[in-house]
């Protein structure tokens, strides 16, 4: 008789990852509009490692299998959300209460508040996050789309906003680098702002409630080096599921020798 190994029954010991639905350790993916059919291959394959996929790029607008999308996830237990430009692109139109019946009608537990690309003012968008967040689970977001402008944040300046954004009523605040990695908390060329996020991890802030977009292994690597087998982590490609799992558990050359020694 074949015996399967896996996570739960090897006899390697290996970190200790919550079982869904968990509050530590998210795997969140993104969708740029990939094929509906690759979608449910990924889901249905890999929904156990699946936490949250977020439609970014507002692509629920122009997708027509949305709907087919959200229902396939759902039926696997996988939670979905709107990326925050949905939510800038309301608010510049003025159409947040049309914004709000569109959140009801697919049902959406989740949504993301960010003002990465819009003049609004952190102050402004917790007072959004205020209101929204007596009907959803607001994931909220730190940081600008464009590079330049995220340099003008100080550390302090990050810090008080995550502070500020979770007062709010932000059950968990995504801190901003892009589908590419080279924005927010990252320089132009990839790399991370090191001290930037290691004055944010040591700012007295629960790291469980933060959740950094890390869309390449450089980053993964670092983060689950910083903070562990469960760090939160966004941004994922549908293709990078499994890999990013095998980093979390020490068994990619990458992370192999990082959890040795260390209790599971």
């Amino acid at each position: 008789m074949t015996h399967i190994i896996s996570a739960e029954n090897s006899f390697f010991q290996l970190p200790i990852r919550e079982s869904k639905p968990r509050n530590n350790g998210l795997t969140i993916l993104i969708d740029n509009g990939i094929p509906t059919q690759y979608f449910w291959d990924i889901v249905n394959s890999f929904s156990e490692l699946i936490d949250l996929i977020k439609f970014g790029w507002c692509t629920s607008v122009v997708s027509q299998n949305i709907l087919n999308k959200i229902e396939s996830a759902s039926s696997r237990g996988i939670n979905f959300f709107f990326g925050g430009t949905f939510f800038e692109k309301a608010v510049k139109q003025k159409k947040i209460d049309f914004l709000y019946e569109y959140f009801k009608y697919y049902n959406c537990q989740y949504i993301e508040i960010s003002n990465g690309i819009i003049a609004l003012t952190n102050r402004e968008k917790a007072k959004y996050i205020s209101d929204f967040s007596k009907e959803f689970k607001v994931l909220s977001e730190v940081g600008y789309k464009d590079y330049q402008t995220s340099l003008t944040l100080s550390s302090e300046q990050w810090i008080e906003y995550i502070q500020e954004d979770l007062e709010a009523g932000s059950v968990k605040v995504i801190l901003e680098s892009r589908e590419s990695g080279r924005s927010g908390i990252c320089l132009a060329n990839g790399e991370i702002r090191y001290e930037l996020t290691s004055k944010i991890i040591n700012s007295g802030i629960n790291t469980k409630d933060i959740i950094f977009e890390a869309p390449n292994k450089d980053m993964q690597v670092h983060f689950i080096k910083e903070l562990g087998a469960n760090v939160n982590l966004a941004n994922i490609s549908f293709n990078d599921i499994i890999s990013l799992e095998t980093l979390r558990l020490g068994l990619r050359a990458d992370t192999l020798n990082f959890f040795e020694g260390k209790e599971a």
